[in-house]
Protein backbone atom coordinates (compact mmCIF):
# COMPACT_ATOMS: atom_id res chain seq x y z
CA UNK A 1 0.00 0.00 0.00
CA UNK A 2 1.35 3.56 -0.66
CA UNK A 3 1.31 5.97 2.02
CA UNK A 4 2.03 9.38 2.47
CA UNK A 5 4.06 11.09 4.88
CA UNK A 6 1.77 14.61 5.80
CA UNK A 7 4.79 16.91 6.44
CA UNK A 8 7.03 16.21 3.55
CA UNK A 9 4.46 16.64 1.06
CA UNK A 10 4.91 20.35 -0.59
CA UNK A 11 1.04 20.85 -0.53
CA UNK A 12 1.96 21.32 3.09
CA UNK A 13 4.37 23.67 2.84
CA UNK A 14 1.56 26.37 1.25
CA UNK A 15 -1.52 26.17 0.34
CA UNK A 16 -0.23 27.93 -3.38
CA UNK A 17 1.36 24.97 -4.00
CA UNK A 18 0.06 23.50 -7.68
CA UNK A 19 1.89 20.37 -7.03
CA UNK A 20 -0.19 17.42 -8.51
CA UNK A 21 2.68 14.74 -9.89
CA UNK A 22 1.37 12.00 -7.93
CA UNK A 23 -2.29 12.35 -9.22
CA UNK A 24 -0.85 12.77 -12.71
CA UNK A 25 1.01 9.68 -12.48
CA UNK A 26 -1.49 7.53 -10.96
CA UNK A 27 -2.56 4.84 -12.98
CA UNK A 28 -5.92 3.41 -11.51
CA UNK A 29 -7.20 7.13 -10.11
CA UNK A 30 -6.63 6.59 -6.68
CA UNK A 31 -5.02 9.25 -5.81
CA UNK A 32 -6.72 13.16 -6.02
CA UNK A 33 -5.27 16.21 -5.61
CA UNK A 34 -8.80 18.63 -4.84
CA UNK A 35 -10.14 20.44 -1.97
CA UNK A 36 -8.50 19.14 0.56
CA UNK A 37 -4.90 20.88 0.52
CA UNK A 38 -3.23 17.37 0.85
CA UNK A 39 -3.84 14.50 -1.67
CA UNK A 40 -6.59 12.06 -0.62
CA UNK A 41 -6.23 8.41 -1.49
CA UNK A 42 -8.72 5.47 -2.73
CA UNK A 43 -6.64 2.84 -1.22
CA UNK A 44 -9.12 -0.06 -2.61
CA UNK A 45 -7.98 1.73 -5.97
CA UNK A 46 -4.35 1.77 -5.51
CA UNK A 47 -2.48 -0.87 -6.81
CA UNK A 48 0.62 -0.68 -5.20
CA UNK A 49 3.11 0.19 -8.31
CA UNK A 50 4.80 2.89 -6.96
CA UNK A 51 4.78 5.48 -9.81
CA UNK A 52 3.53 8.17 -7.42
CA UNK A 53 6.68 7.30 -5.07
CA UNK A 54 8.85 7.98 -8.02
CA UNK A 55 7.46 11.25 -8.65
CA UNK A 56 7.13 12.85 -5.88
CA UNK A 57 9.73 15.39 -5.27
CA UNK A 58 10.05 15.14 -1.87
CA UNK A 59 9.72 11.72 -0.88
CA UNK A 60 6.52 12.42 0.79
CA UNK A 61 4.60 9.00 -0.38
CA UNK A 62 6.45 6.03 -0.40
CA UNK A 63 5.51 1.91 -0.86
CA UNK A 64 4.98 0.09 3.24
CA UNK A 65 6.80 -3.05 1.36
CA UNK A 66 9.22 -1.67 -1.09
CA UNK A 67 11.86 0.62 -0.42
CA UNK A 68 13.87 2.09 -3.14
CA UNK A 69 16.81 3.04 -0.92
CA UNK A 70 16.94 -0.78 0.01
CA UNK A 71 16.81 -1.61 -3.27
CA UNK A 72 19.37 0.11 -4.63
CA UNK A 73 21.69 -1.45 -2.66
CA UNK A 74 20.29 -4.87 -3.26
CA UNK A 75 20.79 -4.04 -6.97
CA UNK A 76 24.63 -2.76 -6.73
CA UNK A 77 25.47 -5.72 -4.76
CA UNK A 78 23.83 -8.15 -7.15
CA UNK A 79 25.82 -9.76 -10.27
CA UNK A 80 22.52 -9.74 -11.82
CA UNK A 81 21.84 -6.20 -13.81
CA UNK A 82 18.03 -7.22 -14.80
CA UNK A 83 15.49 -4.84 -13.48
CA UNK A 84 11.77 -6.91 -14.03
CA UNK A 85 8.12 -6.02 -12.14
CA UNK A 86 8.23 -10.03 -11.83
CA UNK A 87 11.58 -10.18 -10.22
CA UNK A 88 12.37 -7.22 -8.16
CA UNK A 89 10.37 -4.18 -8.25
CA UNK A 90 6.49 -3.43 -7.80
CA UNK A 91 6.81 -1.81 -11.22
CA UNK A 92 10.00 -0.33 -13.17
CA UNK A 93 7.61 3.25 -12.60
CA UNK A 94 8.66 3.22 -8.99
CA UNK A 95 12.39 3.47 -9.53
CA UNK A 96 13.05 7.99 -9.06
CA UNK A 97 15.26 9.08 -11.78
CA UNK A 98 18.09 9.58 -9.15
CA UNK A 99 18.48 6.12 -8.03
CA UNK A 100 17.81 5.12 -12.16
CA UNK A 101 21.07 7.51 -12.44
CA UNK A 102 23.11 6.65 -9.28
CA UNK A 103 22.91 2.77 -10.34
CA UNK A 104 23.83 3.37 -13.90
CA UNK A 105 26.66 5.20 -12.91
CA UNK A 106 27.93 2.01 -10.16
CA UNK A 107 27.05 -0.79 -12.32
CA UNK A 108 27.38 0.77 -16.13
CA UNK A 109 24.46 -1.39 -17.28
CA UNK A 110 21.46 -1.82 -16.50
CA UNK A 111 18.51 -3.42 -18.44
CA UNK A 112 14.95 -2.81 -18.28
CA UNK A 113 12.16 -5.66 -18.24
CA UNK A 114 10.03 -4.19 -20.44
CA UNK A 115 8.21 -7.54 -21.63
CA UNK A 116 5.46 -7.71 -19.63
CA UNK A 117 4.00 -4.23 -20.61
CA UNK A 118 2.04 -4.83 -23.58
CA UNK A 119 -0.54 -7.05 -21.54
CA UNK A 120 -0.32 -4.99 -18.03
CA UNK A 121 -3.53 -3.01 -17.17
CA UNK A 122 -1.67 0.13 -16.11
CA UNK A 123 0.64 0.06 -18.46
CA UNK A 124 -1.07 3.22 -19.96
CA UNK A 125 0.44 5.32 -17.53
CA UNK A 126 3.93 3.24 -15.99
CA UNK A 127 5.25 2.69 -19.47
CA UNK A 128 5.75 6.06 -20.99
CA UNK A 129 6.51 7.20 -17.36
CA UNK A 130 9.68 4.24 -17.47
CA UNK A 131 10.38 5.53 -21.06
CA UNK A 132 10.58 8.93 -20.10
CA UNK A 133 13.01 8.30 -17.33
CA UNK A 134 14.69 6.18 -19.46
CA UNK A 135 15.13 9.46 -21.87
CA UNK A 136 16.24 11.62 -18.89
CA UNK A 137 18.43 9.14 -17.66
CA UNK A 138 20.27 8.23 -20.68
CA UNK A 139 20.60 12.29 -21.50
CA UNK A 140 21.84 13.05 -18.25
CA UNK A 141 24.31 10.02 -18.53
CA UNK A 142 25.43 11.57 -22.08
CA UNK A 143 26.14 14.71 -20.71
CA UNK A 144 28.33 13.46 -17.69
CA UNK A 145 30.16 11.45 -20.69
CA UNK A 146 29.71 8.22 -18.65
CA UNK A 147 29.99 4.94 -20.59
CA UNK A 148 26.79 3.57 -18.14
CA UNK A 149 24.36 2.23 -20.38
CA UNK A 150 20.46 1.56 -19.79
CA UNK A 151 18.50 -1.11 -21.96
CA UNK A 152 14.91 -1.34 -22.58
CA UNK A 153 14.62 -5.27 -23.63
CA UNK A 154 11.44 -7.54 -23.49
CA UNK A 155 13.06 -10.14 -21.73
CA UNK A 156 9.47 -10.77 -20.23
CA UNK A 157 11.57 -12.49 -17.07
CA UNK A 158 9.41 -15.18 -14.70
CA UNK A 159 10.26 -16.77 -11.73
CA UNK A 160 10.30 -20.28 -11.69
CA UNK A 161 7.49 -21.98 -9.67
CA UNK A 162 9.40 -24.09 -7.18
CA UNK A 163 10.62 -20.64 -5.98
CA UNK A 164 7.70 -19.06 -5.10
CA UNK A 165 6.31 -22.12 -3.37
CA UNK A 166 9.52 -22.00 -1.03
CA UNK A 167 8.77 -18.07 -0.74
CA UNK A 168 5.36 -18.96 0.43
CA UNK A 169 6.33 -21.89 2.83
CA UNK A 170 8.82 -19.06 4.30
CA UNK A 171 6.47 -16.47 4.50
CA UNK A 172 4.18 -18.69 6.20
CA UNK A 173 6.71 -20.25 9.29
CA UNK A 174 7.86 -16.32 9.35
CA UNK A 175 4.65 -15.59 10.78
CA UNK A 176 4.22 -18.25 13.21
CA UNK A 177 5.89 -15.98 16.39
CA UNK A 178 4.94 -12.93 17.92
CA UNK A 179 6.47 -10.34 15.39
CA UNK A 180 4.87 -12.72 12.93
CA UNK A 181 1.46 -12.04 15.00
CA UNK A 182 1.81 -8.37 14.99
CA UNK A 183 2.56 -8.30 11.47
CA UNK A 184 -0.47 -10.27 10.51
CA UNK A 185 -2.75 -7.77 12.41
CA UNK A 186 -0.81 -5.04 10.37
CA UNK A 187 -1.99 -6.62 7.63
CA UNK A 188 -5.69 -7.35 8.61
CA UNK A 189 -5.81 -3.61 9.09
CA UNK A 190 -4.61 -2.73 5.36
CA UNK A 191 -6.60 -5.10 3.82
CA UNK A 192 -9.94 -3.17 5.69
CA UNK A 193 -8.69 -0.33 4.72
CA UNK A 194 -8.49 -1.54 0.83
CA UNK A 195 -11.80 -2.77 1.02
CA UNK A 196 -12.91 0.34 1.86
CA UNK A 197 -13.36 2.18 -1.49
CA UNK A 198 -13.64 5.68 -1.07
CA UNK A 199 -11.19 8.61 -0.57
CA UNK A 200 -9.20 8.87 2.40
CA UNK A 201 -8.11 12.73 3.43
CA UNK A 202 -4.86 13.59 5.42
CA UNK A 203 -4.60 16.21 7.44
CA UNK A 204 -1.48 17.69 9.46
CA UNK A 205 -1.39 16.69 12.68
CA UNK A 206 0.69 18.50 15.79
CA UNK A 207 3.39 16.36 15.54
CA UNK A 208 3.47 17.28 11.37
CA UNK A 209 3.28 21.16 11.88
CA UNK A 210 6.92 20.67 13.89
CA UNK A 211 8.84 18.54 11.16
CA UNK A 212 7.18 21.48 8.55
CA UNK A 213 10.21 23.98 9.09
CA UNK A 214 13.00 21.33 9.27
CA UNK A 215 15.13 21.04 6.17
CA UNK A 216 16.14 17.87 4.70
CA UNK A 217 18.03 16.09 1.63
CA UNK A 218 16.10 13.51 0.28
CA UNK A 219 17.77 10.29 0.36
CA UNK A 220 17.70 9.58 -3.54
CA UNK A 221 19.86 13.32 -3.25
CA UNK A 222 22.14 11.23 -0.76
CA UNK A 223 22.22 8.36 -2.56
CA UNK A 224 23.09 10.39 -5.90
CA UNK A 225 25.49 12.38 -4.37
CA UNK A 226 27.77 9.38 -3.11
CA UNK A 227 27.37 7.85 -6.66
CA UNK A 228 28.42 10.92 -8.39
CA UNK A 229 32.08 11.06 -5.62
CA UNK A 230 32.76 7.01 -7.41
CA UNK A 231 32.39 7.83 -10.71
CA UNK A 232 35.51 10.18 -12.86
CA UNK A 233 34.47 13.64 -13.77
CA UNK A 234 33.54 14.81 -17.47
CA UNK A 235 36.69 15.95 -19.11
CA UNK A 236 34.26 19.62 -20.01
CA UNK A 237 31.35 20.61 -18.14
CA UNK A 238 28.37 20.17 -20.34
CA UNK A 239 25.48 22.88 -20.28
CA UNK A 240 22.05 20.90 -20.91
CA UNK A 241 18.78 22.13 -21.09
CA UNK A 242 16.81 22.52 -17.82
CA UNK A 243 13.98 21.22 -19.64
CA UNK A 244 15.17 17.88 -19.34
CA UNK A 245 15.55 17.25 -15.96
CA UNK A 246 13.01 17.05 -13.42
CA UNK A 247 14.28 16.45 -10.39
CA UNK A 248 16.95 19.27 -9.81
CA UNK A 249 17.48 23.44 -11.36
CA UNK A 250 19.02 26.45 -11.50
CA UNK A 251 17.36 29.94 -10.74
CA UNK A 252 17.44 33.36 -11.19
CA UNK A 253 15.63 36.13 -9.38
CA UNK A 254 14.61 39.34 -10.72
CA UNK A 255 16.20 42.32 -8.54
CA UNK A 256 13.33 45.17 -9.83
CA UNK A 257 10.21 42.76 -8.88
CA UNK A 258 11.33 41.14 -5.82
CA UNK A 259 10.17 42.08 -2.56
CA UNK A 260 11.83 40.58 -0.26
CA UNK A 261 8.97 39.34 1.48
CA UNK A 262 11.48 36.02 2.18
CA UNK A 263 8.65 33.11 1.61
CA UNK A 264 10.88 31.74 -1.25
CA UNK A 265 13.46 30.37 1.22
CA UNK A 266 11.26 29.86 4.11
CA UNK A 267 8.96 27.46 2.09
CA UNK A 268 11.93 25.41 0.68
CA UNK A 269 12.03 22.00 2.00
CA UNK A 270 15.58 21.04 1.36
CA UNK A 271 17.04 24.02 2.14
CA UNK A 272 18.25 25.17 -1.44
CA UNK A 273 17.04 28.30 -1.35
CA UNK A 274 18.44 30.14 1.90
CA UNK A 275 19.36 33.42 3.89
CA UNK A 276 21.71 34.70 6.37
CA UNK A 277 20.79 35.34 9.78
CA UNK A 278 19.96 39.14 8.82
CA UNK A 279 18.14 38.21 5.63
CA UNK A 280 20.36 39.88 3.70
CA UNK A 281 20.32 37.78 0.48
CA UNK A 282 18.85 34.91 -0.96
CA UNK A 283 21.54 32.23 -1.95
CA UNK A 284 21.05 29.54 -4.09
CA UNK A 285 22.73 25.35 -4.23
CA UNK A 286 21.43 23.93 -7.32
CA UNK A 287 22.84 20.47 -6.01
CA UNK A 288 19.59 20.59 -3.36
CA UNK A 289 17.26 21.64 -5.27
CA UNK A 290 14.66 19.27 -5.83
CA UNK A 291 12.19 21.53 -8.39
CA UNK A 292 9.64 20.89 -6.77
CA UNK A 293 8.27 24.67 -7.53
CA UNK A 294 6.99 25.68 -4.21
CA UNK A 295 9.11 28.79 -4.27
CA UNK A 296 7.55 29.68 -7.58
CA UNK A 297 4.29 28.93 -6.40
CA UNK A 298 4.40 31.11 -3.14
CA UNK A 299 6.07 34.20 -5.08
CA UNK A 300 3.27 36.84 -5.39
CA UNK A 301 5.48 39.01 -7.47
CA UNK A 302 6.71 35.89 -10.15
CA UNK A 303 10.33 37.30 -9.35
CA UNK A 304 11.77 33.89 -9.16
CA UNK A 305 11.99 32.22 -12.53
CA UNK A 306 14.00 29.05 -13.91
CA UNK A 307 16.90 29.37 -15.59
CA UNK A 308 16.62 27.55 -19.37
CA UNK A 309 19.86 25.64 -18.55
CA UNK A 310 22.28 23.64 -16.21
CA UNK A 311 25.53 23.01 -15.93
CA UNK A 312 26.89 19.59 -14.87
CA UNK A 313 29.68 21.14 -13.42
CA UNK A 314 27.21 21.77 -10.32
CA UNK A 315 27.02 17.73 -10.39
CA UNK A 316 30.39 17.34 -9.86
CA UNK A 317 31.64 20.54 -7.91
CA UNK A 318 28.09 22.09 -6.27
CA UNK A 319 28.73 25.87 -5.82
CA UNK A 320 25.91 28.06 -3.76
CA UNK A 321 24.81 31.23 -6.13
CA UNK A 322 24.25 34.98 -4.62
CA UNK A 323 20.65 35.58 -6.49
CA UNK A 324 20.51 38.89 -4.67
CA UNK A 325 21.64 41.07 -2.09
CA UNK A 326 19.23 43.48 0.30
CA UNK A 327 19.73 46.21 1.98
CA UNK A 328 19.18 46.23 5.40
CA UNK A 329 17.70 49.09 7.26
CA UNK A 330 15.81 50.13 10.52
CA UNK A 331 12.21 50.72 10.68
CA UNK A 332 11.34 54.67 11.30
CA UNK A 333 8.40 53.46 13.09
CA UNK A 334 8.63 50.57 15.37
CA UNK A 335 12.53 50.54 15.18
CA UNK A 336 12.97 46.70 13.90
CA UNK A 337 15.37 45.90 11.55
CA UNK A 338 13.95 44.31 8.27
CA UNK A 339 15.62 44.13 4.72
CA UNK A 340 14.43 45.49 1.19
CA UNK A 341 14.55 46.12 -2.13
CA UNK A 342 13.35 49.32 -2.23
CA UNK A 343 13.86 52.70 -0.38
CA UNK A 344 10.92 51.84 1.59
CA UNK A 345 11.43 53.40 5.72
CA UNK A 346 9.05 51.03 7.34
CA UNK A 347 9.03 47.40 7.94
CA UNK A 348 6.34 45.01 6.32
CA UNK A 349 3.88 45.15 9.04
CA UNK A 350 4.48 48.80 9.27
CA UNK A 351 3.94 49.60 5.99
CA UNK A 352 0.84 47.36 6.15
CA UNK A 353 -0.62 49.58 8.90
CA UNK A 354 0.23 52.47 7.17
CA UNK A 355 -1.73 51.46 4.07
CA UNK A 356 -4.93 50.19 6.04
CA UNK A 357 -4.99 53.65 7.88
CA UNK A 358 -4.73 55.78 4.41
CA UNK A 359 -7.35 53.83 3.11
CA UNK A 360 -9.61 54.22 6.18
CA UNK A 361 -9.30 58.42 6.61
CA UNK A 362 -8.90 58.75 2.52
CA UNK A 363 -5.19 60.06 2.71
CA UNK A 364 -3.70 59.26 -0.87
CA UNK A 365 0.33 59.10 -0.34
CA UNK A 366 2.86 59.37 1.88
CA UNK A 367 3.14 58.12 5.48
CA UNK A 368 0.57 58.49 7.94
CA UNK A 369 3.00 60.38 10.79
Amino acid sequence: MIQLRTSRCVRSLSKESECNRCEIVCPTEAIVVGGNPLPSINFSACVGCGACDSVCPNEALYLDDFSTTDFFFNYIEDSDNLISCRKNVPCIAALNIENIISMALLKKEMIFDMGHCDECAIAHKCKPQIEKNYEEASYILEAMESDSVIKLEYIKYEKEADLKEQSSRREFFSKVNLKGIVKSKIEFEKEIQKATDELVEHTLKKSDIALLKQKRITDRRKLFFTALKRVEKPSIYHIIESDELTFTSMKMVNETTCTACQMCYRVCPSGALSSDIKNSKIEFDPFLCIKCHICHDVCEPEAITLSPTYRVKEFFEPTVQNLITFKVRRCDECNVIFSTNSSDKLCYRCKAEDEEARELWGIKGGYVT
